[in-house]
């Protein structure tokens, strides 16, 4: 009877805090997850300088991003069949070495091509911390209630990543040295990724698990041939859109009104409003289902994108963009939700690696069209990016929404958890 009454109430934060063994891998995944966010604005940052062009700097970002989009989920399907550990040690220790490269080559002054060669394997090698730790909850917390309150929390953290991300990335490469930004995430790469991986108790179950074998998952199967993950990676790469857009256009705009030290606070006002909008996703009961949630919430996200580029003062872009953060975290929260009734566990972390891997590979576009069209003809156009990235993904999502509704029943934990609250989609 307990277990009926706490499955009838939202779980909060507190509870979720106080599942045995969390703060074991949420402390250092929180260390090792926040280099993520400096990555791009600090390539973006150096190649401009060291090239005058924001074409450029956001083609080698661009090249960066398709190459941790394309290696993402093989990184997560090694680490659903290995073990986490046995993937993040050689895998922080190649993206140390890839970034101490593209700093030496730039600032030596070598040709594109070169950069572009270093570029790649920093972009493959980048650490997937975020879908580990969500993997992770996923074992801990499968057939609870409180999975929800794990994706709205984890989204937080994310988004406070990128507001602590770009800030400090911008404020290295302004204020210190234009390399300072990569040099700095490398070294967190390295210290805070071996960290995470020392935590080797909490890691789920890899290879043929027990819980595989019991409902007769195939555990080789790519996640990515659930056609719902595949809707799920079109609107993420919307959401991609919009993060390297802004990054972009920011960049440029600041620059263009003669005050690039608003740069880092913009982005940060944007990212700040992702972070409030998922602490109040994680707070709230929703009585509609995380299908139509998502859909409403892309809406918004897309009306609120499409705006940007006719806005034109530091005081109004700022306010339109603390909108655009707030429109995100519900359409990334949900989607992490979703994900989590459709596929099953020996997949899970791959699926994760594509959605983030999705997120990646719009941001990666983004850049390059933004950047090009930035030096062309002028900051604002930059901002037509996010508008039509986000529009193509919305179209997709009401389109294929049908896609997203879980064919199976809902799963009960492996571990017997008895009060399971059946999955909504609508």
């Amino acid at each position: 009877m307990a277990s009926t009454v706490v499955s009838e109430k939202r779980p909060g934060y507190g509870q979720l805090l106080r599942t045995p063994g969390a703060l074991s891998f949420l402390l250092p995944g929180f260390a090792a997850r926040q280099p993520f966010a400096m990555l791009t604005i600090g390539i973006v940052l150096l190649v401009q300088h060291t090239t005058g062009s924001y074409g450029s700097a956001g083609a080698v970002a661009a090249a960066t991003g398709v190459s941790m989009a394309l290696f993402a989920p093989q990184s997560g399907k090694l680490a659903d069949r290995f073990g986490q550990r046995a993937v993040l040690v050689p895998g922080v220790l190649i993206h140390t070495a890839s970034v101490s490269l593209l700093v030496a080559l730039a600032l030596a002054g070598a040709p594109l091509w070169a950069l572009f060669l270093a570029a790649v394997p920093s972009g493959a090698s980048v650490p997937q911390v975020g879908p580990m730790v969500r993997a992770r909850w996923a074992a801990k917390l499968d057939g609870t209630p409180l999975m929800p309150t794990a994706a709205a929390f984890e989204s937080v953290t994310d988004e406070f990543t990128f507001v602590v991300g770009p800030v400090l990335a911008t404020a290295l490469c302004t204020g210190v040295h234009p390399a300072a930004g990569l040099i700095a995430e490398a070294a967190l790469t390295l210290v805070g990724g071996l960290f995470f991986a020392a935590q080797r108790r909490t890691q789920p179950a890899h290879g043929l698990s027990a819980e595989a074998g019991r409902t007769g998952a195939e555990p080789h199967r790519s996640a990515l041939s659930i056609p719902g993950v595949r809707v799920l990676a079109i609107a993420f790469l919307g959401i991609g859109s919009v993060f390297g857009g802004m990054q972009v256009s920011l960049t440029a705009f600041t620059e263009e009104i003669g005050n690039p030290g608003a740069n880092g606070l913009l982005y940060g006002v944007f990212a700040a409003g992702n972070m409030l909008a998922g602490i109040a996703m994680g707070a709230v009961a929703w009585k509609i289902g995380p299908r139509r949630r998502l859909i409403l919430g892309y809406a918004g996200l897309t009306v609120a994108a499409s705006l940007l580029w006719s806005v034109h003062s530091v005081l109004l872009l700022g306010a339109l963009g603390l909108v655009v953060g707030l429109c995100i975290a519900p359409a990334l929260i949900t989607g992490y939700t979703i994900v989590e009734t459709l596929v099953p566990a020996s997949a899970r972390t791959e699926a994760f690696t594509w959605l983030t891997g999705a997120v990646a590979l719009g941001q990666a576009a983004a850049v390059t069209v933004a950047g090009r069209l930035a030096d062309a003809h002028g900051a604002s156009t930059g901002f037509l990016v996010p508008m039509a990235g986000t529009v193509l993904a919305l179209v997709t999502l009401v389109a294929l929404r049908s896609r997203l509704r879980p064919h199976t029943p809902s799963r009960v934990a492996a571990r017997g958890v008895g009060h399971r609250v059946p999955v909504s989609v609508d």
